[in-house]
């Protein structure tokens, strides 16, 4: 069964940069047809969509992230990247990716996303 790890989080000053990975584990799987979603869910609020990239490489992302943060993916390494920049005190969260079929809807409604993985707590404070 195909399951998505989550890496890269951390502790960084606002400012800073981190780059996430989402990596397919489990033998034979890929994610070349899939649409891959970056999510973060900080305490006491809803999970909220980031960005999302299409099996055609199109992109979107929450306005709230747009110009700090690029998702990019490589297929021959099942890995979809989230590099952060530019980060603030509000996108401490823990971050998760998810998978979907082809194409990235125009709402990041988390439940259009499958094969969830435990997440990488990313922090942000001096």
């Amino acid at each position: 069964q195909l399951q998505l790890v989550e890496s890269g989080g951390g502790l960084v000053q606002p400012g800073g940069s981190l780059r996430l990975s989402c990596t397919a584990s489990g033998s034979g799987f890929t994610l070349d047809d899939d649409a891959i979603g970056w999510f973060r869910q900080a305490p006491g609020k809803e999970r909220e969509g980031v960005s999302c990239i299409s099996r055609t490489f199109k992109t979107n992302s929450a306005d709230s992230v747009k110009g700090r943060f690029t998702i990019s993916r490589d297929n021959a390494k099942s890995t979809v990247y989230l590099q952060m920049n530019s980060l603030k005190a509000e996108d401490t969260a823990v971050y998760y990716c998810a998978r979907r079929p082809y194409y990235c809807p125009d709402d990041m409604y988390p439940g259009y996303f499958g094969s969830w993985g435990q997440g990488t707590q990313v922090t942000v404070s001096s």
